[in-house]
């Protein structure tokens, strides 16, 4: 099933993440388990909110998961596209205001590295 969501760039990025994630699970999932929640909100002000599961299933979905999400991560749309980009790292978005984190900041501090492990070699 797709992930991809129109008016949002970081579709294609959460379609890249499902690709790996469900090719190798167990690779991501030995860097960081948990629930991560991306609450991402576009241009027009709209939230939509993806769930990838590194605790127990190792996917990717549209929507909340059906566990309680052991991590909560807001931006903006051109924000995570960044981050999975690599134009912009986890602590300088907290810092600067662009990422907001509710949940277990352990996990935070791993995103940049599960970003850049699950990020199609080039």
């Amino acid at each position: 099933m797709s992930v991809n969501v129109p008016g949002y760039k970081s579709s294609a990025v959460f379609e890249a993440l499902k690709s790996k994630i469900e090719a190798n699970p167990k690779d991501p999932m030995s860097k960081a388990k948990g629930i991560f929640e991306f609450r991402i909100k576009n241009p027009e002000g709209n939230e939509q909110v993806w769930t990838m599961d590194l605790k127990k299933n190792g996917t990717v979905q549209i929507g909340p998961g059906k566990e309680k999400p052991d991590i909560v991560l807001t931006m903006a749309d051109n924000t995570f596209v960044d981050l999975y980009s690599g134009k912009l790292n986890g602590p300088k978005a907290l810092i600067l205001g662009k990422l907001k984190v509710k949940g277990n900041l352990a996990l935070a501090g791993k995103l940049d590295g599960l970003l850049k492990l699950l990020k199609p070699k080039s």
